[in-house]
């Protein structure tokens, strides 16, 4: 089947699951804001996800998108690279008009995976996860707290300097990887030409940037509040 054999279907396959991607990025970043305006809102919202059978299995499918766009990542990787053969051991200057992102794609993909094992590791295992388990209290900085109190694990792990620096690094990595990939996604799937591929890249860049913006801010305003209640 070309789709899945095929060079062009492999980026056909990966930038579709890209943009299903940043989707989910927008709406988590909604989730997040809600946090600082209402902890009480976003709380309701993880009751209303929590361990009910939608939100497992629309977090089985964004698992399932994570992991194809992944796989077919290291795929066209590895087939460029080897239809480069021994040229890429030369060294280049970038060419006039490619972005440094462009050009790290993969590298930048691994960060982002790396972190992202990192996010699941705080939050979802010890929330939705723990409620697969039964759990009604996990332990949290030694006190009980429910799997639905999202913002006292947002308020624990931001209250870390050494979480808050790594979050932050999440972030530009991902702010790189998403303007290069927003609008080479979008030309992939066959919706840019040449009078709004400018016009996509800046698109791209406002994404990207919103996205970052929005997830740093409420991580530095989370730490910042956690800075004011121990009286710094």
């Amino acid at each position: 089947m070309w789709l899945l054999h095929s060079s062009i279907g492999r980026k056909l396959i990966m930038s579709i699951s890209g943009i299903v991607l940043v989707l989910f990025l927008l709406f988590h970043l909604s989730m997040n804001v809600a946090a600082i305006f209402s902890p009480d809102a976003y709380n309701m919202i993880c009751s209303l996800l929590g361990a009910n059978w939608y939100a497992v299995a629309a977090t089985v499918l964004l698992a399932a998108i994570v992991a194809i766009h992944f796989i077919y990542a290291v795929m066209l990787t590895l087939q460029n690279r080897k239809a480069r053969g021994n040229s890429r051991y030369a060294v280049n200057r970038r060419p006039a008009g490619v972005s440094w992102a462009s050009q790290n794609m993969f590298v930048l993909g691994i960060i982002v995976c790396g972190f992202f094992i990192l996010h699941l590791s705080q939050f979802w295992y010890r929330m939705m996860f723990a409620e697969l388990l039964g759990h009604h209290e996990v332990e949290l900085g030694g006190n009980p707290v429910s799997p639905q109190d999202g913002v006292a694990f947002i308020r624990y792990y931001f209250s870390q300097l050494w979480v808050v620096i790594a979050y932050l690094v999440w972030y530009a990595a991902l702010w790189f990887h998403l303007t290069h990939g927003f609008w080479s996604a979008v030309q992939t799937i066959g919706l840019s030409n040449g009078l709004w591929l400018k016009r996509w890249k800046a698109i791209g860049y406002i994404v990207a940037t919103l996205i970052f913006l929005g997830f740093a801010g409420v991580t530095l305003v989370f730490y910042a509040s956690s800075l004011c209640c121990a009286g710094i």
